[in-house]
């Protein structure tokens, strides 16, 4: 089964999907050791094509779209895990009347989970399993793998069941954070379903407080690892105090304490104002955007804004020379004055905790 892709505007510029699900399927009809070349050489075609039309937008966007650059990177690596799923299952490897124990779901964890997928960022993928691996679906998973490692990507994969799956989550603090974040790409939605609702059940309903005060205390070591301060003069930009790894924290806690999806369903849960939701939004998506010009500039998964490349990404964001100050000055005062935003958010949630 192949699950819905995040709407994305003009989508079909990006990638066409009814293409190129019947160009791979038509390239997978010949022998596997022929057929994975020319599956790769055609997505590698594919996800250029997509990277640049998402970066072009992007360029044209200025200040703003940080958002949209997640959103349409998602897409793009849905579409092509999408497309790669369903080579291997109807034609490469076919299993025309599969049993429970050949199910499989391929499920999106971490920043890739949330539909937060920066330039350059990993994959990260949870192969989901009934109870154990049949042969079917290791050649599947295996397929799928070594087709997205071709492609040059870094993909981050776990395969578990999903009872190995909720075990782990008891005893894990950041695996139980990563099945906060989890969406379904394709396959078996039974098995994701079952995985959600174990969670909720088993995880959940247990000590919400160790959760938090175990996500306190590893924001409290980021920082100190990072240099304890929002006004470091080369900040990382998802690591940093004040950066999106503190802006993740407290959605991580509220989805914990509230079972939330949403900022919406913070304020109506009486956790955060309007006008607070409103200063996360912005914040959050001032960092994207800054992110994404930094991925960009250094063509790599790059979080640090060090002092080479703060003057062209102000220059990017429309940051310009005034009389008594530099673009860059404004840029980076601008920066700090949302990573200031970020801790006042900190202290306001935690105080209505």
């Amino acid at each position: 089964m192949l699950m819905p892709i995040p709407h994305v505007a003009r989508a079909h510029e990006i990638v066409d999907t009814s293409v190129l699900n019947e160009t791979l399927l038509r390239l997978a009809e010949e022998p596997e050791a022929k057929a994975r070349p020319a599956i790769v050489a055609h997505l590698k075609q594919v996800l250029a094509e997509g990277r640049a039309v998402v970066e072009r937008r992007f360029m044209e966007s200025k200040r703003g779209g940080g958002g949209k650059v997640m959103v349409a990177n998602t897409y793009l690596m849905d579409s092509l895990i999408q497309a790669i799923y369903r080579a291997a299952t109807e034609k490469i490897y076919p299993i025309h009347n599969p049993t429970s124990s050949e199910h499989i779901s391929i499920v999106a964890v971490g920043g890739y989970g949330r539909g937060e997928l920066a330039p350059f960022s990993d994959i990260d993928l949870l192969f989901l399993l009934p109870y154990k691996r049949a042969a079917s679906t290791e050649r599947v998973i295996e397929f799928l793998l070594y087709t997205l490692w071709d492609l040059g990507l870094k993909v981050g994969h776990a395969t578990r069941s999903v009872e190995d799956t909720v075990r782990q989550a008891k005893a894990d603090t950041t695996i139980r954070t990563t099945l906060l974040e989890t969406r379904v790409i394709c396959g078996h939605l039974g098995l994701f379903q079952n995985l959600r609702q174990r969670f909720q059940n088993k995880i959940l309903s247990g000590s919400p407080l160790e959760f938090v005060d175990a996500k306190l205390d590893e924001r409290e070591q980021r920082h100190l690892r990072m240099g304890d301060s929002r006004y470091v003069l080369e900040p990382n930009v998802k690591e940093g105090k004040g950066g999106l790894r503190d802006l993740h924290s407290l959605f991580w806690i509220a989805k914990y304490l509230f079972r939330v999806d949403t900022l919406d369903e913070l304020i109506d849960a009486g956790v955060l104002q309007s006008a607070e939701a409103a200063r996360f939004h912005r914040a959050q998506n001032f960092l994207w955007t800054v992110r994404s010009h930094l991925h960009y500039l250094t063509g790599r998964a790059d979080e640090r804004l060090t002092f080479d490349v703060q003057a062209e990404i102000g220059r990017r964001m429309g940051y310009t020379d005034h009389a008594g100050a530099r673009g860059v000055e404004r840029f980076m005062k601008h920066y700090f004055l949302v990573a200031k935003d970020v801790g006042d958010l900190t202290r306001i949630f935690i105080a209505a905790l």
